[in-house]
């Protein structure tokens, strides 16, 4: 579908850029909500911080376009979740002292 839009008068230019404002909105919504159903609320996480440094903490809530995640130094930070990675955490391994034959 083209449109001639010099033939379109101001008022249906302005209509035409509210939709096309409205429709890229829901698509970043949309890619946004996608990409926070790879991540669990609880869920250990990391991302890179603005200036550079790794951070890791626990994502605790989904926004609208951005997810919340409480960093193990305990600041809170607010970001899209396409800049987070998951950290995998080691499953713990009994020691060899806390098993108890059976006879």
């Amino acid at each position: 579908m083209n449109i001639d839009i010099d033939k379109l008068t101001e008022a249906e230019l302005v209509d035409l850029n509210r939709r096309v404002v409205e429709r890229l909105r829901f698509l970043h919504q949309m890619r946004a909500h996608r990409q926070m159903l790879n991540f669990s609320i609880g869920e250990r996480v990391g991302f890179q911080s603005e200036d550079g440094r790794a951070v890791t903490g626990v994502l605790i809530r989904y926004n609208k376009r951005s997810v919340t995640v409480i960093a193990e130094d305990g600041h809170r930070w607010n970001l899209s979740p396409s800049f987070l990675r998951k950290i995998e955490t080691p499953a713990p391994q009994s020691s060899a002292t806390n098993v108890i034959p059976l006879k």
